[in-house]
């Protein structure tokens, strides 16, 4: 009861000032298994660069680390060239990539709170959070904590310092306070299920910041800490040196990222209990036994980088507070063994997006639609349908470059020479119309495909971008206007002047995409089967089956018109509506006579 009364308050102060108007929906309510997420449609927020809802909780230039090189550092301007350096930035240097990971744009959670409306208009049923603990970068994977969300985020982010500094918390919850940016979560989760829209968050347990509490006593205090057995110390500095000998081993050799101290079993005993704890804070934050406040599952960075053992006992411990909670692994070849093994309940399938860009973008190295059939045919195989179903079914990230960015540099290893920074030939510049198309396309079939489709924020909005950093650009919002994109990051480089604004015809695409595959639950949870007869170099033909359901999905590459006559009796002689355009598609003379568009596709469902 202590822990309602010190957040219900917190609520409502944030409730009055975000002017929310509350949903009257019923809210979402725990499930037992997770099939709740079978099918659904994603949407993946990156939070610093979503939507500045609250400016007073901008960071200073105390709080982002490297400001002290920009003298005059300041928020950046969220609709200015993206390439285009500020006046302050070039006090430090004058290469795009040596300041850009300074920047700052003051995207919040409250901000998001804002945004869920337009979110539901989208049609998207669940949000993918990359972290949201407290952090100094901008991206949040080196958290300082666990159990608090960033204090940026939230209302009063001086406030919170100040409680913080005053609360003398420990790795024990009993110690643990509610911040308001804390609670300003709690909200979004409500505010979200009250929308029927679910809420998962990243977990980020191979490693912290240096920032990290642990850490920062261990740095003070050497072997003399409390934490000392939580890192992977390589060795300690010797006070009778006037060198500092003190070493650990970070992720991948970055020493800003140390990583968390293993055994056999994984992570050890009191880091262990601590992300335990923390799990427990964000599933059932007013641990009343009912997991419906909180969030619905669990994103897991570089999951395969800690030992198994931690994970199945970690997702018992998920499934004991929530059934239904879905947990899903970083991995970026085959998971099924996690999944077979009871570690996780999904992955993010990047072996689904590697053979849709191979499809669909490549151009010399282009893969035929009888090799892209064979390669998702093998997904089924090692996943089963069902478990394919829970998939996400990723095009892009905040890991890749965009998707609208991949199609204009094609014939690359997938993630691979993906921005300026390592191909000075990247292409920067903004898809043409002929190249939207393709994106369609791409979209179209991620949406009629079996998995979980996911939307990297922006992607509908019509945002480009290589890889990170130019793939975490703020969000383009139809109320703003922007600046258009002139500059290269690259000297002695050009590109063409770009308008830079909200795409309302590529968000309406993928608002009816997304409303098809909501319309028609084959499309969400069918089974699917490439038709190898119809099935030619630049056409694949596939069928989606669920029960006595059925949809016949034609998708043509080609820069020319395909027409095809698929024999009735192999699909039963059905009668199909477009689903697109609700015409009726018939059999005459035992034949199906389709005519599919230049890079285009046909959506039919049968009628029964």
């Amino acid at each position: 009861m202590r822990l309602l009364k010190s957040i219900l308050p917190f609520f409502l102060i944030v409730f009055l000032a975000c002017g929310q108007t509350r949903t009257k929906s019923q809210p979402l309510k725990a499930q037992q298994t997770t099939d709740w997420a079978s099918g659904i449609v994603w949407y993946q927020i990156f939070p610093e660069r979503f939507y500045n809802g609250d400016p007073a909780d901008d960071p200073t230039p105390e709080e982002v680390p490297g400001a002290d090189l920009q003298p005059g550092w300041q928020i950046h301007p969220w609709t200015s060239d993206w390439y285009k350096m500020q006046p302050w930035e070039k006090k430090q240097s004058d290469k795009f990539y040596d300041v850009v990971f300074t920047r700052r744009y003051g995207g919040d959670l409250i901000g998001v709170i804002k945004k869920l409306d337009y979110l539901k208009e989208l049609g998207i049923d669940a949000i993918y959070f990359n972290p949201v603990f407290e952090a100094p970068s901008l991206h949040k994977y080196d958290g300082s904590s666990y159990h608090h969300i960033d204090n940026n985020f939230g209302p009063d982010s001086e406030g919170d310092r100040a409680r913080l500094a005053a609360a003398n918390e420990t790795e024990d919850p009993s110690t643990w306070i509610w911040t308001k940016a804390d609670s300003v979560f709690l909200e979004l989760i409500r505010e979200a299920h009250a929308r029927g829209i679910r809420v998962v968050i990243d977990g980020v347990f191979n490693h912290t910041g240096r920032e990290f509490f642990a850490f920062k006593d261990i740095l003070k205090k050497q072997q003399n800490s409390r934490y000392a057995n939580w890192y992977s110390i390589v060795r300690w500095d010797d006070p009778e040196t006037p060198q500092n000998e003190f070493d650990y081993k970070g992720w991948w050799g970055v020493k800003s990222l140390p990583e968390l101290k293993e055994d056999e079993n994984g992570i050890v005993s009191g880091p262990r209990k601590y992300i335990f704890d923390a799990t427990r804070r964000w599933m059932d934050p007013n641990g009343d036994g009912d997991p419906s406040d909180g969030i619905d599952g669990w994103r897991l960075d570089v999951a395969e980088e800690v030992a198994k053992p931690f994970w199945k006992e970690w997702n018992a411990l998920v499934k004991s507070i929530n059934p239904g909670a879905l947990t899903v692994t970083e991995i970026w070849h085959d998971a099924s063994g996690w999944i077979n093994e009871h570690l996780t309940d999904a992955t993010m399938n990047y072996m689904f997006s590697r053979a849709v860009i191979a499809f669909f973008v490549d151009h010399k190295k282009a893969i035929s639609a009888q090799e892209f059939a064979k390669r998702l045919e093998e997904l089924k195989t090692r996943y089963g349908i069902k478990n394919l179903n829970l998939l996400w079914s990723m095009l892009d990230s905040h890991d890749t470059d965009r998707l609208a960015s991949m199609i204009l540099n094609p014939d690359r290893e997938y993630d691979r020479l993906a921005g300026p920074r390592d191909n000075p030939d990247y292409v920067v510049r903004k898809p043409n119309d002929a190249e939207r198309q393709i994106q369609k396309q791409i979209v179209a079939f991620q949406m009629t495909f079996a998995g979980a489709p996911i939307v990297y924020y922006g992607d509908e909005a019509g945002m480009w971008g290589a890889d990170d950093p130019d793939d975490r650009k703020p969000m383009l919002w139809s109320d703003m206007k922007f600046d258009p994109e002139t500059h290269h990051p690259l000297p002695g480089k050009t590109r063409p002047a770009d308008i830079n604004k909200f795409d309302q015809n590529l968000f309406r695409f993928y608002q009816q995409m997304i409303s098809i595959r909501h319309r028609y639950p084959v499309l969400q949870k069918g089974d699917f089967a490439f038709l190898s007869s119809y099935t030619t170099d630049n056409l694949a033909v596939l069928t989606r089956t669920l029960k006595d359901d059925s949809a016949l999905l034609l998708f043509n590459r080609d820069s020319k018109t395909k027409k095809v006559k698929i024999k009735s009796a192999d699909l039963n002689d059905v009668s199909f509506i477009n689903a697109v355009d609700q015409r009726k598609v018939t059999p005459a003379n035992g034949y199906y006579e389709l005519e599919i568009p230049a890079k285009g596709f046909l959506i039919l469902i049968a009628q029964k």
